[in-house]
């Protein structure tokens, strides 16, 4: 049998899927404010948060909700680009032809910038995602391609998403300059237990699924083992009832989640 099949899921909800499930959690609804609330004043925003606890996830959603006719979204995930690679990056996203030279990129991105603002009436929002790879060449060329007016207006969003270490990054003295345009800041955390357990529970339900498929011991199990962390919660679950399936059960107990756990360890 199979396991979607087993549990009565219309699809493995801890997995990714073409159907998304909005969970609102807190965090998620603390984060939205904040980011409402940058798209008021403008000017930079940063979002840091350890692995898996779902900044991207967050932004994601957070763009599906806006005006495509009032915003213009680009979504850039770096690597380790160089600042010449991220100029080009930057302007093919807004439709640009790249040019060779820094120079006539950073012209051209401001010039588009503008276009955005007094031509089309649309806010231009720049998401940076994994910023805590952003070299810096490139954090110190931000605030410049960003100055308009003689740093008298924020035309733009621009978030920078990424680690932790990109605060220690950014509290360097060479940073000074772009820390202080930063007009909202929010670490994203783990999820509390209770939200853990809604956070299993609203996946379930996304799925089609509203027969109890874990015990609750096996539930409390996933909640300690992965300490609120969503992209852990959802590797727990799904191989669970993978193990579930192969062990023909239909109930997950604790020593399913268990195993399930420990496959998640690298040894």
């Amino acid at each position: 049998m199979d396991y979607t099949s087993r549990f009565q899921l219309e699809f493995n909800p801890f997995i990714k899927n073409s159907k998304n499930i909005l969970i609102e959690t807190s965090e998620y609804k603390e984060v939205t404010f904040r980011l409402n609330y940058l798209l008021t004043i403008k000017g930079f925003g940063l979002i840091t948060g350890e692995a898996g606890r779902g900044k991207t996830t967050i932004l994601r959603n957070w763009v599906e909700t806006l005006n495509k006719s009032a915003y213009k979204v680009v979504y850039i995930s770096m690597s380790t680009l160089t600042v010449v690679e991220f100029y080009r990056q930057l302007a093919l996203a807004l439709g640009i032809e790249p040019y060779f030279k820094k120079t006539e990129n950073f012209r051209e991105i401001q010039n588009t910038v503008n276009r955005y603002v007094y031509e089309k009436k649309m806010t231009l929002i720049i998401i940076l995602d994994e910023a805590n790879y952003l070299i810096n060449g490139i954090l110190n060329d931000l605030k410049m391609l960003f100055n308009f007016d003689m740093d008298s207006q924020d035309r733009a969003v621009v978030i920078l998403a990424g680690l932790p270490q990109l605060i220690n990054t950014l509290n360097l003295n060479v940073h000074e300059p772009l820390r202080q345009r930063i007009v909202m800041n929010y670490k994203v955390e783990s999820l509390s237990k209770e939200e853990s357990r809604k956070y299993i529970q609203v996946k379930l339900e996304g799925a089609g699924c509203y027969q109890h498929v874990f015990e609750n011991n096996a539930i409390e199990a996933v909640v300690n083992a992965s300490k609120g962390v969503p992209r852990i919660i959802d590797k727990i679950c799904n191989t669970s009832l993978l193990l579930a399936n192969q062990k023909n059960i239909n109930i997950i107990d604790v020593d399913t989640v268990m195993a399930a756990a420990n496959e998640q360890e690298l040894g």
